[in-house]
């Protein structure tokens, strides 16, 4: 999955940024308050980006 893409759903699910890093960024769900780090590859593998959205959704 595109870093984009990935991103865009969790914009749209109602994550926010809380940070950037050096290879990873980090995004919140404020009604659940988890965070989830999110690598700033081009491409993401599609179990991550699956685990990324399970864990902020």
């Amino acid at each position: 999955m595109k870093r984009k893409d990935l991103i865009k759903r969790l914009t749209n699910s109602g994550c926010i940024l809380v940070r950037h890093g050096s290879r990873h960024d980090l995004y919140k769900n404020p009604t659940t308050g988890k965070k989830q780090p999110v690598p700033r590859h081009d491409e993401i593998d599609e179990n991550l980006a699956r685990h990324i959205i399970k864990e902020l959704t």
